[in-house]
């Protein structure tokens, strides 16, 4: 590439990544993506899976070429991505709305896809992205077959026993719910333990922060995923017996569609992980830019077993969180709107105010009021001056 100074470079990488962030839903700009779930399920299935907030990690590994040169920059988008995992999820391990878990389980995984951006691992993002679409769009349809079901019922308090009144979409979901988790052998498996071992063996400073702050995301998502399974479907059930007595059954185009989206959950890391992440593939040639001194995740391979299989310890041994701070979101919202929106408000309220009394008024009506109280005093005095004369 033509030769250009390390700041301008910086710079184009740093408005890149602005434009990533609100598209997909990092850390400061996150909250939209759960605030949208009021749409129709299948809308959201189509745009966490595939399209809208999978846009901006695309736009960042297309622009690798960039980031790439920008070696300050990309520990920054590292760390942002990691951050956001870990907040999301423990955001989601108390929210009580089906499709918000949900929600926040793409956010947390979207941080985990800017994390694997800023180890210079864009293959790696591409690949955890190609195989969050199956098994988040798994989720997110078996999520509407649910709520379709209990009569737009989307309170996990309200639900349970569901495994034996619909057996079909209890697997679905345990089989998303899994790939999420990354159980061996499913498909996130292959992608997102992948970024956990080589956010370990980069070298760099803050490589263990960024690895444990992965270890923890990895900890919550096993968290909010096991809550889901037991509040919806292992516990007993918890709403009105009218809504099981009219429930609706599953139709046999959800069967095949969430069929077929269960078998790619269960099989796309395995069949794709060499096209992705292979040594001998020639599949991105130059789509991806990565500058040899920065491609390492060969070394992953040689982690002790231990610190590979710390994902799965930490999964099976998950138990229940609840904590009035992560149910209130981190106070991110109160501290928006406490501290910069509303002194915004109140002091662009009196700015303003002074501004229509001071330059509108005086200078608008006052002023022609003034001018013609004083123009007709003058007129009026005409008469008085004619018969002095």
């Amino acid at each position: 590439m033509p030769f250009y100074p390390t700041n301008i470079i910086e710079s184009i990488a740093i408005f890149l990544f602005l434009g990533a962030v609100g598209k997909s839903a990092q850390i400061g700009l996150h909250t939209w993506l759960p605030d949208a779930m009021e749409g129709p399920t299948p809308v959201s299935a189509l745009i966490h899976a595939a399209t809208m907030v999978t846009a901006g990690i695309f736009l960042i590994i297309r622009s690798s070429f960039i980031f790439e040169y920008s070696p300050r920059f990309l520990l920054i988008l590292a760390t942002i991505g990691g951050i956001t995992a870990l907040v999301s999820g423990t955001i989601g391990a108390v929210q009580n709305d089906i499709k918000k878990i949900i929600a926040y389980s793409t956010c947390s995984q979207l941080g985990y896809m800017a994390l694997a951006c800023g180890l210079s691992n864009y293959n790696i993002a591409l690949f955890h992205l190609f195989n969050h679409a199956f098994f988040k769009a798994l989720l997110f349809l078996s999520a509407g077959s649910i709520i379709h079901m209990l009569n737009n019922e989307q309170d996990i308090r309200k639900m349970g026993g569901l495994a034996k009144l619909s057996p079909f979409i209890y697997i679905s979901i345990l089989v998303a719910s899994l790939a999420l988790t990354g159980f061996p052998f499913l498909s996130g498996f292959f992608s997102k333990d992948l970024i956990i071992e080589t956010s370990l063996i980069k070298f760099w400073v803050g490589n263990q922060f960024i690895y444990w702050l992965t270890i923890s995301s990895a900890l919550l998502t096993a968290i909010y995923s096991f809550r889901l399974l037991e509040q919806v479907f292992w516990t007993s059930f918890n709403g009105f017996k009218t809504v099981i007595i009219k429930h609706t059954k599953i139709t046999r185009i959800e069967i095949v569609l969430l069929g077929f989206l269960g078998c790619l959950s269960l099989f796309s890391g395995f069949l794709f992980k060499d096209l992705f992440a292979g040594l001998g593939s020639n599949y991105f040639n130059s789509v991806i830019t990565i500058v040899p001194s920065t491609w390492n995740f060969i070394e992953s391979e040689f982690l002790p077993p231990e610190i590979k299989m710390l994902p799965l310890f930490l999964t099976i041994l998950t138990s229940e969180i609840n904590s009035r701070f992560f149910e209130c979101k981190w106070f991110y919202n109160e501290i928006i709107n406490g501290y910069i929106s509303l002194p915004t408000l109140v002091f662009s309220r009196h700015i303003f105010e002074q501004y229509e009394k001071i330059v509108l008024e005086y200078n608008g009506p006052l002023s022609f009021q003034l001018l013609y109280s004083k123009l007709q005093y003058g007129l009026s005095q005409i008469p008085n001056k004619i018969r002095n004369i």
